[in-house]
């Protein structure tokens, strides 16, 4: 105690003149550090010497059940809880009763009826007084809202029964939250006493952009009307039946992926065996999809079966990464090789079947029936999930059952391995980091020194973990920094995929933070990182040429790919200093340099910047031109930033 007085009293009696001296040091040290980190790096690259070849293959799109990302996501459906699976607390979750003027209902689950094997209970709803002008009936509020727009078509369907025929007509209407006025509405005409499937078209007219709605259903007359797979789509990417929401098809294809991994992480093992991803239990009529509870604690619909999926990856005119279930679940549920993980494999090799079998083989003459006669083509199959979670040590010996069945009938696929193995090489390895900006920063040079040798890798899951729910400028910093030592050992690395990609930004819609894209039901948009890592996708080359740099700041990073049929060099350039940093850049090996050159700056004011719902474009990449003098010149980056330079070659 006496000792932190004393020198406490020591320091408030410093003199004047100690104090100027220490200020000045204090000032001098900090222009000196200014200017150390203002000097001019220099970049050489040297066209004429490659190193070696860019995977054609090196981004791409990973995604999972995961913060509402297909259901109340990119699967198109409105009508939330659409098979009744979801009860919630004291009901039905996200159905309410609805009793207009004199009308009398109400409703619950009924676990003896249902539409068909799969879907074996249903809402009852029991009418006990209504008529024409005083309905009664159920209103789904959508997920967190059902956007609505004006002059466009919604289309519907639902399985119903009922009583008596008496019962109907079915009144359907979308209605707004605010104004309790009908937007929309059909009329079912006849109800059977028969489960039976309806359809109805639900058509806007001159109407507010608003995701304030939601949909009803009511009858006129008392009785009971059960109900279930009711479903309502808005109009879907490419005009697909069951198909995706557009806007955020949209963002993906902006992001110029290679490939897509489906389907998905922990949604592919499930949290017990039972709650896998169950490929034959996701594939033909809706009506016939059980559905199944996701790891990450919600009930997946199935909507997006394993057709949708290859038929997502068709649509962006992308390579398939399928992964097959190999026997491990998330808490600890597995099958030890041998006899037992048999019917696994024998699975694993019906479903490789379904998607690249031609129509004269079982499971491709299904998928035909199913309207798509033409097979997928597919390169890589990866084997489990993360199955380094497994204590048990099964993985090596079920990695190596299923390897050995299923190259006896592929022998083209190459294989990948979710943990490292001792007793076999892989023909690609599967390595997740989740880490802050910092430890990326520190971990660029992660893969200059592996054997090449050894298996290719696949960077399957990766992300810089700051800002929520989507990421910062600082987290698109420690991506872009990543990104520029997977592009450096890009002989290596064969596919990258970021994860999580999307997030439902509604309250209760996000279970992992730091995530890609954001939407609601109406809008969505891209975080920082989204722009990173489509500028770093677009702007890439076929082959690395050798190339170096001095006198960087520390947290300075840099790529450098080309491509002499286009005649292109992309200069990636990461600045993660709070000051910019001068550069002097020398492009030999070329015989002429274009004057000018094409400059893609995206740049924060500070590491905690961000997009939001509400502000979606406040960082974003812009394009300028500059003027490069040739060979040599002179450029500077500037704090938080990270630009593409576009170079003309001849």
């Amino acid at each position: 105690m006496s000792d932190r007085s004393d020198k406490l009293t020591q320091s408030m009696f410093t003199s004047k003149f100690g104090t100027i001296a220490f200020l000045v040091a204090a000032t001098l040290a900090a222009f000196t550090n200014v200017a150390a980190a203002q000097t001019a790096a220099a970049l050489t690259v040297q066209l004429d010497k490659p190193a070696h070849a860019v995977s054609p293959t090196l981004y791409g799109l990973m995604t999972e059940e995961i913060n509402y990302s297909y259901d109340g996501g990119l699967y198109a459906e409105m009508v939330r809880n659409r098979t009744f699976q979801d009860h919630g607390f004291g009901g039905v979750a996200h159905w309410n009763i609805v009793h207009n003027g004199a009308s009398v209902a109400a409703m619950a689950i009924d676990q003896t009826e249902g539409p068909s094997a799969a879907l074996q209970h249903s809402l009852v709803v029991s009418i006990t007084q209504a008529d024409a002008t005083n309905q009664a009936g159920v209103r789904n509020e959508g997920y967190w809202g059902m956007a609505l727009r004006p002059n466009t078509t919604y289309k519907g369907s639902l399985y119903a029964k009922a009583d008596s025929a008496g019962i109907g007509p079915l009144s359907v209407s979308l209605v707004n939250d605010n104004s309790g006025k009908p937007v929309a509405s059909a009329t079912v005409n006849e109800l059977s006493t028969q489960w039976k499937r309806y359809e109805f078209t639900l058509a806007t007219g001159n109407i507010e952009v608003s995701a304030q709605n939601h949909l009803l259903l009511t009858v006129g007359h008392a009785g009971k009307l059960w109900l279930d797979l009711v479903s309502l789509f808005p109009p879907t990417y490419k005009n697909r039946e069951n198909g995706n929401r557009t806007d955020l098809m949209e963002m993906m294809a902006a992001m110029h992926p290679k490939f897509l991994r489906l389907p998905g992480g922990n949604y592919l093992e499930g949290d017990q065996i039972d709650e896998r991803f169950d490929w034959k239990n996701t594939i033909g009529p809706l009506v016939d999809r059980p559905t199944h509870r996701s790891p990450w604690n919600y009930q997946s619909s199935d909507g997006l079966g394993l057709l949708e999926f290859l038929e997502w990856s068709e649509d962006l005119n992308i390579d398939t990464v399928l992964a097959v279930y190999a026997g491990y679940s998330l808490k600890g549920d597995h099958i030890r090789p041998g006899p037992t993980l048999t019917p696994f494999v024998e699975d694993a090799l019906d479903e490789i079947e379904f998607a690249t079998g031609d129509t004269s083989t079982k499971w491709g003459g299904v998928r035909a029936k199913l309207g798509h006669p033409n097979p997928f083509a597919i390169k890589y199959v990866e084997i489990g999930n993360e199955d380094w979670f497994d204590r048990s040590g099964s993985y090596e010996g079920r990695y190596a059952q299923f390897y050995k069945a299923i190259k006896a009938k592929y022998p083209q696929l190459e294989l990948i391995a979710t943990a490292p193995l001792k007793q076999m090489k892989p023909d690609v390895l599967d390595d997740h980091y989740y880490k802050r900006a910092d430890e990326f920063f520190a971990d660029v040079k992660h893969y200059d020194a592996v054997d090449r040798n050894g298996p290719k890798i696949f960077v399957g899951e990766w992300a810089t973990r700051e800002g929520s729910p989507t990421t910062n400028m600082n987290a698109a910093l420690g991506d872009a920094a990543w990104m520029t030592g997977m592009e450096r050992n890009s002989d290596l690395i064969v596919m990258a995929s970021y994860a999580p990609l999307f997030v439902n930004v509604n309250p209760g819609g996000m279970q992992w933070e730091s995530d890609l894209i954001g939407y609601d039901a109406l809008t969505s948009y891209g975080a920082p990182s989204y722009y990173a890592q489509a500028m770093f996708a677009q702007y890439l080359g076929t082959e690395v040429p050798t190339s170096s740099l001095t006198g960087a700041s520390e947290r300075f990073f840099y790529s450098v790919t080309s491509d002499s049929a286009k005649g292109a060099v992309y200069l990636k350039l990461v600045n993660g200093s709070s000051v910019s940093q001068p550069m002097e850049i020398n492009i030999t090996g070329a015989r002429e340099i274009g004057k000018s050159s094409t400059l893609i700056s995206l740049t924060g004011n500070n590491p905690a910047e961000t997009n939001t719902i509400s502000d979606p474009v406040r960082i974003i990449p812009v394009k300028t031109t500059i003027k490069n003098n040739g060979a040599s010149f002179s450029h500077t980056v500037p704090a938080y930033s990270i630009q593409v330079i576009e170079l003309q070659t001849k």
